[in-house]
């Protein structure tokens, strides 16, 4: 294995350093000129069509600028080729590589330039010289022609109109000369009519100039021109005329008056009419006369034109083409340094040398590369440490583990999906009184006596995987009592009943732990206490009320038997009848407890679940219930063996606990969620399940791990006999119960309470 010194690695990765901080500015640099002579060219090309003048001053001077910018750059791209010509003499890695992309890079930039180039050549030299076609020209001249044609015909028009106006004047007297003048301009559509005599003096006129001082009078040589061809025409303002302002072009016409007098042969007058001529025509005549200058100027200038533009796209040819291999080179420098730099430490480490590698600071994705890579040849070597340490780390844990199992009071029993053993510590073979170590491989029914605990554990983990995706457990616990009668035992000659507390849990690769503890004693001795201090307290709370609440029911029908009508009677007499009946029952289990100081051994007989919850709900109507109580029951469930009275305590507990947890989250709402009490019969594993759910807040997890022992409560003024008392009688029952918060989206929305009673025990009763 070969190594190399860490003070060796940091110089060389310093030294590599400030060759790539001086590449980067002569690279910022290089770009900054080119950014700048492009942005200027691009400014005189887009200035060239309308400011012709200025480009041919400064063409000499750009095109100066660009050979010296050309030449500079053509001096650097050789001495950057003849560097990499040494290098791949001398035989340095990564040489052939650095030329490869050198060139790739070369032609990428230089091919599609030549080819725009060229395109571009063609497409400017034609263009120009289709910009003046003679069909254009002809069209333009065209367009002159139509427009002087169109404003002859109008001023010749107008010409004759006032010729026959005229007429109208021959007889008029020049002091009511105001009248027929309006009449000439309304029918003319004038916008001014002057009348001139032979002395060229105004007579009158009417129209917007009328009220001027000295009004335009045509010209002399007007004047007889009208008077040698008894009419005249011509246009005026339209040279002044712009396309927003042509108010200035108008027609005027000028005519000789008739005198058809012999005695004043010599006196003549003069009728002017001036009309405006349409802005649109004048608009377009204007814009027609000015596309045709501009036309014949461009046309004298187009030699020059095609010169400017492909000397311009030359010169950005050069530029582009020398910066593009100029970028190449420094560009394919750029990368391929990092991937050398790699590729000698992949070979260094493929050796088995993890010491520290070079690394480049740069902020680019290749120099993060080579810090990472470097990061991870020593994350190797940690790793590699790492593994030996953890390799002693995980046989002295395995060695630990082993002999906690087997120190260990509790049993310990790993199952696969089958129910077959997989390991056990001593602790499991000592409390099931079985040589669990001899049946490795085996099923744990195999195990005489322990056939129905086996069938128990596995009953427990179906119902864990059928329950988990509705209810979210990840565990369950359950009760067991071996050797006893009628339930699963140990041997035949194993003693006194044994009580267990099992939890099960799934483990990787679809195995199941099993832990369980004796709990015999402890169960004996918490059950003594437990239900004497129950006897004591129901002695003390329930049965001293118990005879007033029967009296006052008894004397309440009493009283109101003939004074409510039939209906009312019926339910005052059932009413009554429940109380009394209730209260018998209480009196009956208090006695009882307090007698014996334990529940009253449960009578078991056939019972419809759904026919013992509809009586007790009724007595949580929603007129008298605080919390509303829904029912969801299931039509098919069958006869289950049970006590009704317990279970009517039970329903009870659970209900009224329910509304409590209910009312005790929503208490700051207007509406109150229901409690829903359902039953739910499962044929695929012979079950009858009771659950009563709430909207509370839930449990906390200490709560539930402890929720069915006495005096466990959450309330204010509960006493923590409620699930006790239910948890007893679901003993009796033989029932499995179970208790979990209900969870939606990751959010405890309440808590259910079920109980699970096998049906197959109605064939054995």
């Amino acid at each position: 294995m070969t190594s190399r010194p860490i003070a060796a690695v940091d110089l060389e990765g310093s030294r590599k350093v400030r060759q790539s901080r001086a590449l980067r500015w002569t690279l910022g640099i290089g770009l900054a000129a080119m950014t700048a002579i492009g942005l200027v060219l691009l400014f005189l090309l887009a200035q060239a069509t309308n400011n012709q003048a200025m480009y041919e001053q400064n063409y000499a001077r750009l095109f100066i600028l660009n050979v010296v910018v050309a030449g500079l750059l053509l001096l650097v791209i050789a001495w950057v080729t003849w560097r990499l010509i040494s290098r791949l003499r001398k035989g340095r890695f990564g040489s052939r590589l650095l030329i490869k992309l050198a060139a790739v890079f070369a032609l990428a930039g230089f091919v599609p330039g030549l080819l725009i180039y060229v395109v571009s050549y063609q497409f400017v030299a034609r263009s120009i010289e289709s910009w003046f076609d003679v069909k254009v020209e002809g069209a333009l001249q065209a367009g002159l022609t139509l427009g002087q044609v169109t404003l002859d015909t109008l001023a010749g028009d107008l010409a004759n109109k006032t010729r026959l106006a005229a007429t109208q004047l021959i007889d008029v007297p020049d002091t009511i000369i105001g009248l027929p003048l309006d009449r000439v301009r309304e029918q003319l559509g004038g916008e001014d009519v002057f009348l001139w005599n032979s002395s060229f003096q105004l007579i009158g006129g009417t129209g917007k100039s009328r009220f001027q001082l000295s009004p335009e009078r045509p010209s002399l040589q007007q004047f007889k021109s009208a008077r040698s061809q008894r009419a005249m025409s011509w246009i005026e303002g339209l040279d002044e005329s712009t396309a927003t302002d042509v108010s200035k072009a108008r027609i005027k016409a000028l005519v000789v008056v008739p005198n058809p007098s012999l005695g004043f042969a010599g006196e003549v007058r003069f009728l002017e009419v001036t009309r405006l001529l349409p802005p649109t025509l004048v608009t377009n005549a204007l814009a027609v006369t000015e596309a045709n200058r501009e036309y014949q100027e461009r046309a004298l200038a187009r030699d020059g034109l095609r010169r400017m533009y492909i000397g311009t796209l030359t010169l950005s040819l050069f530029l582009a083409v020398f910066g593009a291999v100029l970028l190449a080179v420094v560009l394919g420098n750029q990368i391929v340094r990092p991937l050398l730099l790699l590729a000698d430490g992949v070979h260094q480490v493929a050796a088995g040398d993890l010491t520290p590698k070079a690394a480049l600071q740069g902020k680019d994705e290749l120099g993060g590369l080579t810090r990472d890579f470097a990061e991870m040849t020593r994350q190797l070597a940690d790793a590699r440490e790492a593994v030996q340490s953890s390799m002693e780390q995980v046989s002295s844990a395995r060695s630990n583990l082993q002999t906690i199992l087997d120190n260990l009071t509790a049993g310990v029993i790993v199952l696969d999906s089958q129910g077959k053993v997989q390991s056990s510590n001593p602790g499991a073979t000592r409390i099931l009184r079985a040589p669990l170590a001899a049946y490795e491989g085996r099923p744990l029914a195999d195990l005489a006596g322990l056939e129905d605990f086996a069938r128990e554990v596995q009953s427990q983990f179906d119902a864990l995987l059928g329950d988990r995706l509705e209810h979210g457990l990840d565990r369950w616990q359950h009760t067991f009592e071996l050797g006893g009668t009628g339930s699963p035992g140990l041997t035949a000659n194993a003693g006194s009943a044994v009580t267990l507390v099992a939890r099960g849990a799934e483990l990787p690769g679809d195995a199941r732990l099993l832990v369980f503890d004796d709990i015999s004693e402890i169960v004996s001795a918490q059950r003594s206490q437990a239900w004497g201090e129950v006897a004591r307290r129901l002695a003390h709370e329930i049965k001293n009320p118990l005879t007033p609440i029967q009296l006052s029911a008894e004397r309440l029908e009493k009283k109101l038997a003939d004074k409510v009508a039939p209906v009312e009677l019926a339910i005052l007499n059932k009413s009554v009848k429940t109380i009394v009946d209730q209260v018998d029952a209480m009196k009956r289990l208090v006695n009882e407890f307090r007698d014996y100081a334990r529940l009253p051994a449960a009578d078991l007989k056939p019972l419809d679940l759904n026919t013992l919850i509809g009586e007790v709900v009724q007595l949580y109507d929603d007129d008298s219930a605080r919390i509303p109580v829904r029912m969801d029951l299931d039509a098919a469930c069958p006869m289950v063996m049970g006590d009704a009275h317990q279970l009517r305590q039970v329903v009870h507990n659970l209900v009224q606990n329910a509304q409590d947890a209910t009312e005790s989250a929503l208490r700051t709402q207007d509406q109150l969620a229901p409690v829903t009490i359902k039953t739910q019969w499962s044929e695929a594993t012979g079950r009858v399940r009771l659950s009563v759910l709430d909207q509370g807040c839930g449990f906390p997890e200490n709560i539930l791990r402890r929720a069915f022992e006495p005096y466990v409560t959450t309330k204010a003024k509960g006493t923590g006999l409620g699930l006790a008392v239910v948890k007893k009688i679901a003993d009796e029952h033989g029932s499995r119960i179970d208790i979990s918060n209900r969870i939606i989206d990751g959010k405890i929305v309440g808590a259910q309470v079920s109980l699970s009673f096998a049906i197959q025990k109605l064939a054995s009763a």
